[in-house]
């Protein structure tokens, strides 16, 4: 691995000005896929942070949204010579290429939050991610178990197409109302994990399906979306919570509010320190060469009204939020 020392050259004086940097040394370029929700504001703040504490000079490249602007940066990132390279990526294809180029430079690449499809895991040194899945399963085992057996119409707002997050929390969601025949998914469009589209995604839903009454639940990839659709619902003259229940994904100060608000029923928490075990696998690698795991999972937490939604909103906003 190839290792640069950024302290050659400093005066004693900075060194002693900043013990925690001659500690590490690393740099590090960080290509996020852009802010598009509070989660995501969250993760980068809670990066920044992780790399200030630990000495290591971090390069940011927002991408917004667009795949083309994080080749373009890892390719910045392996010009620059940085020891590592940190990739949040905003969809799951397409990254062979600029993986191989980091991986002829000696550059170890760890993903963030999100995975992707190659046939040669070896381009990555490992993932940061919770089980997506799960989180869809989490959300789907609940909104069965509110229901019963009781009719209900559920319309999704799907993230980002393309992305790992929206194919893995649609497959999990489905896996928990298979065959509940009562539980129909009627109506799925990306909202592309935005509050903007995921409320002008379920004025549309609303409209279709019989100015929202026939809507029984609302599944949204991530909570902004869900607060977007929140927003809809109420301009439709419906109670968000009580005529459309609200299930969705993050765990954002946002969400909280709602749910005490009583306009939202659960949410299933993505952490959004990310960065801490990226962190300590490349530390660890860059000083005895031993490789992690593929895979280091993050946890992955149901909440509900009945869980103090104000307190835990608090909690949060020291997160980074």
């Amino acid at each position: 691995m190839r290792i640069r020392s950024t302290l050659a050259g400093l005066a004693l004086a900075t060194l002693l000005a900043s013990p925690v940097l001659a500690q590490s040394g690393m740099t590090v370029g960080f290509s996020q896929v852009g802010s598009e929700s509070g989660w995501r504001a969250a993760e980068t703040s809670v990066t920044r942070e992780e790399a200030k504490k630990r000495g290591i000079d971090l390069k940011f490249a927002d991408a917004q949204q667009k795949q083309e602007n994080q080749i373009k940066a890892i390719r910045s990132f392996v010009a620059q010579g940085v020891d590592a390279i940190l990739l949040a990526p905003v969809v799951a294809t397409g990254w062979d290429q600029v993986l191989e180029e980091a991986k002829d430079a000696d550059i170890p690449v760890v993903l963030l939050d999100r995975n992707i499809e190659t046939k040669d895991d070896s381009l990555y040194l490992t993932a940061v991610t919770s089980d997506q899945v799960h989180e869809g399963k989490v959300a789907g085992d609940y909104l069965v178990g509110q229901v019963g057996s009781k009719p209900c119409k559920v319309v999704e707002l799907q993230g980002t197409t393309g992305s790992s997050p929206a194919i893995a929390r649609k497959k999990g969601f489905e896996e928990a109302i298979a065959g509940k025949s009562n539980i129909t998914l009627a109506r799925s469009q990306t909202g592309d994990f935005t509050r903007t589209k995921g409320k002008e995604v379920m004025e549309s839903f609303i409209k279709a399906e019989n100015g929202g009454k026939d809507i029984c639940a609302v599944y949204a990839h991530n909570d902004d979306m869900a607060v977007g659709a929140i927003q809809a619902i109420k301009e439709a003259g419906l109670k968000p919570g009580t005529d459309i229940m609200v299930v969705s994904i993050d765990a954002v100060p946002d969400i909280f509010q709602a749910m005490a608000n009583g306009e939202a029923n659960a949410t299933v928490e993505l952490t959004p320190n990310m960065a801490g075990p990226a962190f300590d696998a490349l530390e660890a690698y860059k000083k005895d060469g031993k490789e992690p795991p593929k895979w280091i999972q993050t946890e992955s937490k149901l909440y509900t009204q009945a869980d103090d939604p104000k307190g835990v909103m608090e909690a949060k906003k020291g997160m980074g939020y």
